[in-house]
C-alpha cells in the first residue's frame, strides 16, 4: 500500500515550501509557498512522534547544514538527507543521524553526463543499502528527463524502466520529484506515477503536486500501491489547506496494520 513520506525542505536555513521550477542560481529568489517560524527540530519531532519513517530532509542550496543537522539529531535514523551529497561527505551525514543519503547532481558532470565511477565511489563509501538515488525530472519530448542542480539542468538520462533496472543494484530506493508540478498543489503527474508503479522492484517515493486525499488515492491506484508519496505545500503544517498531517499519519497506520 502507498505510504505517506514526510519531508523537510530547507532553504537559507529555514523550513520552506518552494515551487520547484522557480529555483535559480542567479536573479530573483524562488517562489515561496511557505516559510515556517518553527525550527527543523519541531517538524522532525512531529514525524518521530507519529512514527513516520522514510522521510527526507533536502538542503536547497548553501547555508542549510546546521538546520539539517538539527533535524537529523532530533530523530536519529528516522530521516534521509539530500542536497550537496558526495562520496566525500556521505559518511559524515550518516554519522549525523541520517538513515540514508540522497544523491542526484554528484552523479553527473556539468553537461549532464552520467558518471558511473562516482556512483561506484559512493557505493564503496557507504554501501548501496544506505544510498537513495534521486531521479527528479522534467517532462520532455522523450518522456521524463532527470534534472540536476536544483532541477535547473537537464541531464542525458531519461526516467524509464531500463534506467531503473540499471541503477537499482546500486541503491536502496529511488526518490523522484516531478519538478514541473512540484509545489503547485494542482495534482500529481499520474502518468509518471504509473510508469514507476509498473516497475516497482525496489521502494520508490514520488513527490510533486499532491493536494488532496483524492491525489493520495490516485497515487495508490496508478502505482498499484507500489509508490510512496511526499506531500509538501498542501499539508496543513506547511500552511496548506488540502491535506491534514494527522490524517496522513492515520493513513500510514492503516497501511502498516
Amino acid at each position: 500500500m502507498t505510504r505517506f513520506r514526510p519531508c523537510i525542505d530547507l532553504h537559507e536555513g529555514k523550513v520552506k515550501q518552494i515551487v520547484g521550477g522557480s529555483l535559480r542560481d542567479e536573479g530573483a529568489g524562488p517562489t515561496e509557498n511557505f516559510v515556517s517560524d518553527k525550527p527543523p527540530a519541531w517538524f522532525a519531532q512531529s514525524f518521530r512522534e507519529n512514527q513516520l519513517t522514510g522521510g527526507h530532509v533536502i538542503k536547497l542550496g548553501p547555508g542549510n547544514d546546521a538546520a539539517a543537522r538539527e533535524a537529523l539529531a532530533t530523530w536519529p535514523g528516522g530521516l534521509q538527507i539530500g542536497g550537496g551529497i558526495s562520496a566525500a561527505n556521505a559518511a559524515q551525514w550518516l554519522d549525523a543521524g541520517a538513515s540514508h543519503v540522497i544523491v542526484t547532481s554528484a552523479l553527473f558532470d556539468a553537461e549532464g553526463k552520467f558518471l558511473t565511477d562516482i556512483l561506484d565511489q559512493l557505493v564503496h563509501a557507504i554501501g548501496a543499502e544506505r544510498l537513495v538515488i534521486d531521479l527528479s525530472c522534467r517532462r520532455t519530448a522523450s518522456g521524463w528527463t532527470v534534472a540536476m542542480n536544483r532541477w535547473q539542468t537537464l541531464t542525458e538520462m531519461d526516467v524509464t524502466h531500463a534506467t531503473l533496472d540499471r541503477l537499482a543494484p546500486f541503491c536502496a530506493e529511488f526518490l523522484i520529484h516531478a519538478a514541473d508540478v512540484e509545489g503547485l498543489c494542482r495534482g500529481i503527474d499520474a502518468d509518471l506515477v504509473s510508469l514507476l508503479g509498473t516497475w516497482g522492484k525496489i521502494p520508490v517515493t514520488y513527490a510533486g503536486g499532491a493536494a488532496t486525499m483524492e491525489d493520495m488515492l490516485l497515487v495508490q491506484d496508478a502505482s498499484q500501491g507500489k509508490v510512496d508519496v511526499t506531500v509538501g505545500s498542501a499539508l496543513d503544517i506547511f500552511g496548506g489547506k488540502g491535506l491534514r498531517f494527522a490524517e496522513l499519519a492515520l493513513w500510514n497506520q492503516r497501511a502498516s496494520s
